[in-house]
């Protein structure tokens, strides 16, 4: 454990496993963490025991403040919105009374969108954006664990949101979260969300972890939904490159076999997924452009029949 963030604070908007995973590295860092949710019963529980988190070089347990929205004060060196998309503009809305002047405010949500919406809300110059392939499952209520590598890929919304990235990726990387300043982060964010099209939507329809569809079948769906999204984000002027895509889902499947892809531990948990934000999204930039993504489509359909 390190205190090298000591004197850094820092709101995490969403207790899920991510925004768990989030909060216990940053705590354990030395920066003073609140997670906000809506669950007061557990953010009770989670202030009075902390956030026990299992990874490979340990357990640790961090000690964490947590809050209701409306009762957070501020101020604080970032604020991270971890919610799922569908909840972000209530999320972001609930926290504008801590996010204002010039504090950072990130995400590093699945599908594409979210800093749209957040910068709807706050000055563009504020909003960061950004991917992270770090895995993260929730074991119980504050038990979160996270085993094998990831990554962070920063970028700012837009080019004067540049200024605040150099301080909020040593931020992160004190943290033990490696993290990369990318220019290019539109594209990243895409080349996510191919991989989360192709990966969450399989998992979530066939009830498989990762290395449960690293077969020909699976690969073979795969390689549609891939093409699918290279073909609607080359439409609207953002390169991907396919290989990357390809070679970051062979390694997930290789390295993370498994972990289950959080939509499908939306669906057993019994509560609404991301499909829309992910797989539907992507259907509907492409019937924007005139396009058709029948595999996309499909694995959406079959998502929302499942769940």
């Amino acid at each position: 454990m390190t205190d090298r963030n000591s004197g850094k604070s820092v709101a995490i908007i969403g207790a899920g496993a991510m925004g768990c995973f989030f909060a216990a590295r940053l705590a354990s860092s030395g920066a003073e963490v609140t997670l906000v949710d809506i669950d007061a019963a557990r953010l009770a529980m989670l202030e009075e025991s902390g956030i026990v988190l299992e990874a490979d070089e340990g357990v640790v347990t961090a000690k964490v403040s947590a809050r209701l929205a409306a009762d957070l004060e501020g101020p604080f060196s970032l604020v991270v919105v971890f919610t799922k998309g569908m909840h972000t503009a209530a999320a972001v809305a609930s926290v504008g009374h801590v996010a204002g002047g010039g504090t950072p405010v990130l995400t590093l949500q699945n599908g594409i969108g979210n800093a749209e919406v957040i910068a709807a809300h706050f000055p563009g110059e504020n909003v960061l954006m950004g991917v992270t392939d770090y895995p993260a499952d929730l074991k119980d209520a504050r038990t979160v664990a996270s085993h094998g590598k990831g990554q962070i890929r920063l970028g700012g919304f837009c080019p004067q949101a540049m200024v605040h990235v150099p301080d909020i990726a040593d931020l992160l990387n004190t943290a033990g979260l490696d993290t990369v300043v990318d220019d290019e982060v539109e594209v990243v964010i895409w080349e996510k969300l191919a991989f989360n099209a192709a990966l969450n939507s399989i998992a979530t329809v066939t009830g498989l972890p990762n290395g449960g569809f690293d077969m020909a079948a699976g690969h073979r769906i795969i390689e549609q939904v891939v093409a699918e999204t290279v073909a609607v984000a080359g439409a609207k002027g953002i390169a991907l490159d396919s290989q990357r895509i390809h070679a970051k889902i062979a390694w997930a499947l290789k390295h993370h076999r498994t972990h289950q892809p959080s939509m499908l531990q939306d669906r057993l948990a019994g509560r609404q997924t991301e499909i829309d934000q992910i797989n539907g999204a992507i259907a509907r930039e492409a019937a924007a452009l005139g396009l058709r993504v029948p595999v996309t489509s499909t694995l959406a359909d079959l998502v929302r029949l499942v769940s």
